[in-house]
């Protein structure tokens, strides 16, 4: 017996330790059902407040908590959905009202709640674009108002470029002008091409010409080996300009030239050899917005005979190598061709009209008679002897049908009205169908075995539009009405069903004004049926044959109308004199003749003038920025890159760009490194941080706070990334706008270069 309870208090001690766990650990996972619980109550309270945000973080408190409760993870998923659709469809009503600021702290806290959500990240980086739009809007007008003109095509064409359908910078290209005689590789050489000149030369040598326009302009010419120099030419010229000149010199001379620098222009012979060998070549993507680009190539491949195109089906572009002439003819080209699609609501009302007429009146007597010998009782069944000898009146019963009285008139009317609204584009088919899909089974059989397959047939109304809009508000219709129904069904010898199928069509062409009406009538059915039931003999008298026989009489008749009306949506837009007609160079080469009067005002920003002056760009200011950095980083070290000004005049704009190589440096912060004043008011400073690592700068003063460049400006963290011995921090950029209104282009400090070892 001691040994027996020795045993039983070793026994029971792991027991004891065992329940001791079991109990913790219920008493854990009761505690955590709590804090789940009383989380999921908090979340719930909190959102029914409309504090969204604390709200969404209890219920995902409750989620962690309770990993394995579906409730509470789809209450918080459904709520988070619901959460970030609102506050999506809010920061979209804020853009539309022009609230950018709204709208940038919807997505904000949209990021709180999802780090990265997409359309959020979307937004912001839209936004930034918008805002660098607008920073280049306001130097493009202010360039347009200096005539400068190179200086707000350049900005307009920066934008235009990344968003093709900005209507702000399209407007006031069109007010510049779009017909630049400068090909886009030659920018540089505008002011020397705009001075006047005036020449007069008879039977001279080449030598001779190119020597008085390159004292005129300042620039230096360089001949290919094969340009004859000794080669006679005449020309004269008065109250031209260098452009001028220069083109006609090269074209009656069969030469053509190619910008080598700011100040050096290389002539050679216009040979397709020469072409190839010194021409640059540009590419240009495309991105179009409602044309197909694999249309539009067709019609780049007609006009401009380039081979080296390609098309981007996926993201519907175009990318295109060639010449500069040969890239701006097909800018032109695309603007005409990109345009949207013409559309049109096409208003269709199908009424069917069915009117029914019966009447059935008589006596229907029957048919037959049914004879039927009666049994004799004994149950026996009769035999040929009990017909022959025992069939009398008292032995045969007689069957005799029932006697109708038919006095039965219907009339009816149906009318089935079918009132669709479709939008259809110009030249595309749109189709509408009611009704229902009727099936046919058919049998197949063989020798082994037998099989079924259905079909089914549409039954009902269908009608195909295509629309054709016109210039002049006209649409043409081409209309397809066909309007079927069931008639009958009969059942075949293997059991299926058939069906016998009425049908009405109607196909025609019109073309109506927008908003006109037309009806289409007249698919009229008429059946007419007569149907009797007689005695023979006396149901053939006049009067009183109908007490021996029934007769029922039914019309029927259907008729369909159709009115459909077009609504214009969209019409076809005519393109701009000057994208329907311009100069597009010789039959081989593309360069196009100097405009007479290249410098024409913008309207309502000042006036135009021939003289060469009036377009010369403000001289750049000496370089109040510069750009101080350590010489010697290590990689991961976090360092930072000042960017001080100096400089006497007070600006009330002033941009300024900074580039960095991201795959030498990580951007960890952008900030404002003017030192703090609380009694002085402080032009703004925005800080925009591009994906290539460049960082633009914008700042805002105005008459009472300018900008007044002293110290340092900018401060920018930056991550060394890997070991270099020349990474560069460069200004490529700088421009200013004086209190005065006049634009500065600021002059570029060199390169900043750290060592990373």
């Amino acid at each position: 017996m001691h040994i027996f309870k020795m045993n039983t208090q070793a026994l029971a001690l792991p027991s004891l330790r065992i329940s001791s766990y079991l109990v913790s650990t219920l008493a854990l996972l009761s505690l955590a059902g709590c804090a789940a619980q009383m989380a999921y109550r908090d979340g719930v309270s909190l959102i029914e407040k409309g504090q969204i945000e604390q709200g969404l973080k209890r219920l995902n408190d409750a989620v962690e908590a309770a990993p394995g409760d579906a409730a509470y993870r789809s209450k918080y998923l459904q709520t988070k959905d619901v959460a970030l659709r609102s506050m999506l469809d809010e920061a979209e009503r804020r853009l539309r009202a022009k609230n950018v600021n709204g709208a940038r702290d919807q997505y904000n806290q949209i990021l709180k709640i999802e780090h990265d959500h997409p359309k959020a990240i979307e937004g912001i980086q839209t936004l930034d674009q918008e805002m660098r739009f607008q920073e280049l809007m306001n130097n493009a007008k202010q360039a347009a108002t200096q005539n400068n003109r190179e200086a707000a095509l350049n900005a307009l064409r920066t934008i235009l470029i990344e968003m093709p359908s900005h209507q702000e910078a399209k407007a006031l290209l069109d007010s510049i002008t779009v017909t630049s005689t400068l090909p886009v590789s030659e920018p540089t050489l505008a002011e020397s091409f705009r001075k006047p000149i005036s020449i007069e030369f008879k039977d001279a040598n080449l030598t001779q010409v190119f020597e008085v326009i390159s004292r005129t302009s300042g620039l230096n010419f360089v001949f290919d080996r094969e340009v004859r120099l000794d080669q006679r030419t005449s020309i004269f010229l008065k109250n031209s300009t260098v452009e001028s000149a220069l083109h006609t010199t090269l074209l009656t001379n069969q030469l053509t030239q190619q910008v080598i620098d700011t100040n050096t222009v290389l002539i050679f012979p216009n040979t397709q050899t020469k072409l190839k060998e010194y021409q640059e070549m540009v590419v240009k993507t495309f991105f179009l917005t409602n044309a197909n680009a694999k249309e539009i190539i067709t019609i780049l491949q007609t006009i401009t005979k380039s081979k080296d195109m390609v098309v981007d089906e996926k993201r519907n572009g175009i990318t295109l190598r060639d010449s500069p002439d040969v890239i701006r003819i097909a800018e032109k080209l695309i603007a005409v061709y990109d345009i949207p699609e013409p559309e049109v609501m096409l208003e269709v009302e199908v009424l069917e009209i069915k009117r029914t007429r019966l009447q059935e009146l008589g006596i229907k007597w029957p048919d037959s008679l049914s004879l039927t010998p009666l049994t004799s009782g004994t149950g026996n069944p009769l035999t040929l002897r009990d017909l022959t000898n025992n069939v009398n009146s008292r032995t045969t019963g007689v069957s005799i049908p029932t006697v109708n009285i038919n006095a039965k008139a219907q009339d009816s009317d149906v009318k089935i009205l079918a009132n669709p609204r479709i939008r259809a584009r110009n030249h595309e088919t749109a189709t509408i169908q009611i009704g229902e899909r009727v099936p046919n089974v058919t049998t197949t059989s063989t020798a082994t075995f037998v099989s079924e397959s259905t079909t089914y047939t549409d039954v009902g109304l269908k009608l195909e539009v295509e629309p054709r809009v016109f210039l002049d508000n006209d649409v043409g219709i081409r209309v397809k009405l066909e309007v079927s129904n069931v008639v009958s069904q009969s059942q075949t010898k293997n059991g299926a069903t058939t069906y016998q199928l009425g049908t009405r069509n109607a196909a025609t062409s019109l073309r109506l004004k927008d908003g006109e009406t037309q009806i289409l009538a007249g698919l009229i059915n008429n059946e007419d049926r007569s149907t009797g039931n007689k005695v023979p003999g006396l149901g053939d008298f006049p009067v009183i044959g109908r007490l021996f026989g029934n007769t029922a009489d039914n019309t029927e008749k259907t008729e369909i109308v159709l009115s459909i009306t077009p609504r214009l949506i969209r019409n076809i837009k005519a393109p701009e004199a000057k994208l329907a007609e311009f100069t597009s160079g010789t039959d081989t080469n593309f360069r196009v003749r100097p405009e007479k009067n290249p410098l024409p005002a913008v309207s309502g920003q000042g006036t135009s003038s021939n003289n060469a002056e009036a377009a010369k760009p403000t001289t750049p200011q000496n370089s109040p920025l510069q750009i101080y950095a350590p010489a010697e980083v290590t990689p991961g070290e976090v360092f930072n890159a000042h960017i001080a000004m100096q400089a006497k005049d007070h600006f009330s704009q002033l941009v300024f760009s900074v580039k960095i190589d991201p795959q030498q440096f990580e951007i960890v912060e952008v900030k404002d490194g003017r030192a703090p004043n609380a009694n002085l008011k402080q032009p703004t400073m925005r800080f925009v941080a591009e994906k290539d690592g460049q960082i633009n700068v914008f700042m805002s003063g105005s008459n009472e706070s300018p900008i007044k460049p002293a110290g340092i400006n900018t401060t920018i963290a930056l991550r060394a990334l890997t070991k270099i011995s020349d990474a560069k921090i460069a200004i490529i950029s700088a421009t200013g706008i004086k209190q005065s209104g006049e634009v500065a282009t600021l002059m570029l400090p060199s390169a900043s270069t750290i060592s990373v070892k």
